[in-house]
C-alpha cells in the first residue's frame, strides 16, 4: 500500500542515527559516587529529627543484599554511627552510608524519595550496574 510520498520525499524524511552510549569502564563505574537527590536529603533529615537517638553521626544506610525476585535487593536503614569501612557520602547536611561490597552494586546509582499516589519511600534510580528489575522496583540483578 502506497503513502502517496514519492521515493525521494522518503528518502529525506527518514534520517538514520547512531547513539553511541558513553563507555563507562568497570573500574570507572565502581570509583563513581552514589548520589542523594535534594528530596532524599530532606527526606533523611526530616526522619532523623525524629529520631531520640539521632547523633551528630546519624545518617541512612542503603546496602545490597542478596534476594528478591531479581537476585538482588536493596536495602536501607537509619543507623546512628557508620562502620569503619563505610563508604559515606554527605550531602545537603546529611549522612549516607554504604558499605563496600554493596558500593560495587551502587557505584554512580541516585538515591532519591519519592512521593506519589502509588507510592512513597526511598528509591535506588539510575544504577549502571542494573540490567533488568522486577516489576516492584525493589530487586534486581547484574
Amino acid at each position: 500500500m502506497g503513502t502517496g510520498l514519492s521515493i525521494d520525499l522518503l528518502k529525506l524524511s527518514v534520517k538514520p542515527t547512531v547513539a553511541v552510549p558513553h563507555a563507562e569502564s568497570a573500574a570507572e563505574s565502581r570509583e563513581a559516587k552514589l548520589t542523594v537527590t535534594a528530596s532524599a536529603a530532606q527526606a533523611i533529615r526530616a526522619e532523623l529529627d525524629k529520631r531520640a537517638s539521632t547523633t551528630s553521626e546519624s545518617g541512612f544506610r542503603v546496602g545490597v543484599q542478596g534476594g528478591g525476585c531479581s537476585g538482588l535487593s536493596y536495602t536501607m536503614a537509619f543507623e546512628d554511627h557508620p562502620r569503619p569501612d563505610d563508604k559515606v557520602v554527605e550531602q545537603d547536611g546529611v549522612r549516607v552510608y554504604c558499605d563496600p561490597k554493596s558500593h560495587v552494586y551502587l557505584a554512580g546509582s541516585e538515591l532519591d524519595y519519592v512521593r506519589t499516589l502509588m507510592r512513597t519511600g526511598f528509591e535506588v534510580r539510575n544504577n549502571p550496574q542494573q540490567k533488568s528489575s522486577c516489576s516492584c522496583g525493589t530487586s534486581f540483578s547484574v
